[in-house]
This record gives C-alpha cells, sequence and structure tokens, in this order.
C-alpha cells in the first residue's frame, strides 16, 4: 500500500512538472499584446522565434551515454504512432524508434517493478523546451502508450532543422512533444 502511495505521489510530481514546463513554453510563445496606439505611433511587434537548429540526440543513464543522427536511427525497427494536433485539430502520422529501444542499451530497467518506478527522464529541445517523464509512462511493460524518437512525418523526413522529434501517443495536443530533440537524460529519485 505505501509503495502504490509512494507511486502515486512521484507520477503526480512527474506530470506536475512537465505540465508547468509546457505551460510556461505555451506563455513564452505567445505575442505581446497590441498596443493602443494609432495613426502611426509605435506598435508592439512579436518577438522572432528563435532559430531552432538540432543536432544529434545525446541520451545519457549514470556514466553511459549514446549519441544517435536520422542516419544512426535509420537502421534501427520503426513504428508509427499516429495523434491529433491539438492546435490544427488534424492528424499526424509520425515514424520512429520507440524511446525504451534507446534506453535499454544503457542499463535502463524496462520491467515493471522496483528501479524502474523511481526513474524519469528529462527531454531537451535545441530551443531549451524540456519535458518530464516518470519511465513508467514510457515502458511498454507498464503504459499503454507508445513513445517515439521520431524522424519523419506522413512518410517524409523531418525538417531539416528539426530532424528527431520525441512523440508520445498518450498525450492530447502534443503538449509534451519535444521537437529538435538533443538530449534526454534518465535520473532516479533518491
Amino acid at each position: 500500500m505505501q509503495i502504490r502511495v509512494y507511486r502515486a505521489i512521484f507520477l503526480l510530481a512527474a506530470f506536475a512538472a512537465g505540465t508547468a514546463a509546457a505551460m510556461a513554453q505555451y506563455r513564452s510563445l505567445q505575442p505581446p499584446p497590441p498596443s493602443n496606439e494609432m495613426n502611426g505611433a509605435k506598435t508592439a511587434q512579436a518577438a522572432p522565434k528563435p532559430t531552432l537548429v538540432s543536432g544529434p540526440l545525446k541520451i545519457t543513464f549514470g556514466d553511459k551515454s549514446a549519441e544517435w543522427t536520422p542516419a544512426t536511427l535509420a537502421a534501427l525497427p520503426h513504428q508509427s504512432v499516429t495523434v491529433i494536433n491539438g492546435h490544427t485539430k488534424q492528424s499526424m502520422t509520425f515514424s520512429g524508434v520507440s524511446l525504451m529501444d534507446l534506453l535499454t542499451p544503457l542499463g535502463v530497467p524496462n520491467k515493471s517493478e522496483g528501479p524502474l518506478l523511481r526513474l524519469y527522464l528529462v527531454a531537451e529541445g535545441a530551443d531549451g523546451y524540456k519535458v518530464v517523464y516518470s519511465l513508467p509512462e514510457v515502458a511498454p511493460s507498464v503504459s499503454r502508450a507508445t513513445v517515439i524518437v521520431a524522424d519523419s512525418l506522413d512518410g517524409k523526413p523531418l525538417d531539416g532543422k528539426v530532424y528527431l522529434k520525441l512523440v508520445n501517443s498518450a498525450d492530447k495536443g502534443l503538449s509534451r512533444c519535444v521537437q529538435g530533440l538533443v538530449a534526454i537524460r534518465v535520473l532516479s529519485v533518491e
């Protein structure tokens, strides 16, 4: 019973951290309110979006790490995930490698017991956007969701500036989707 309570608290904390990061990112992308000045006076302009250029994906767990590029991921088995874009309400089909397939070679456990339940990951995009997942959310042995490192969208390679994207089939509106994925750090709650 006590383990279930700790597990629930951990999952709620991880979800809250991910939600807070997503809301902060959302607020930062909103244009400033228009100025009330008229007739040639200065008006507020939205700040330009930062240029997103991603490099290789580096995954770390303890003292182990691995780097992945679209070329090295292309040789691995792929699966597809269809999600609904929260803004356009359109269906999008991403193809990529299961995140757990990239984590287990580094020693990340994939069974629904013990150590897996104390692990979480922080995924970061080239633009600094970060999201948090508990490991049970991405482990097929625990979750019904499919989490992939996508390298294509609707059968075409991702845009040349984005390269890789973290996609979760269970998230509504792609709020924890990380484009330009450059880093994943697997950490433990002690």
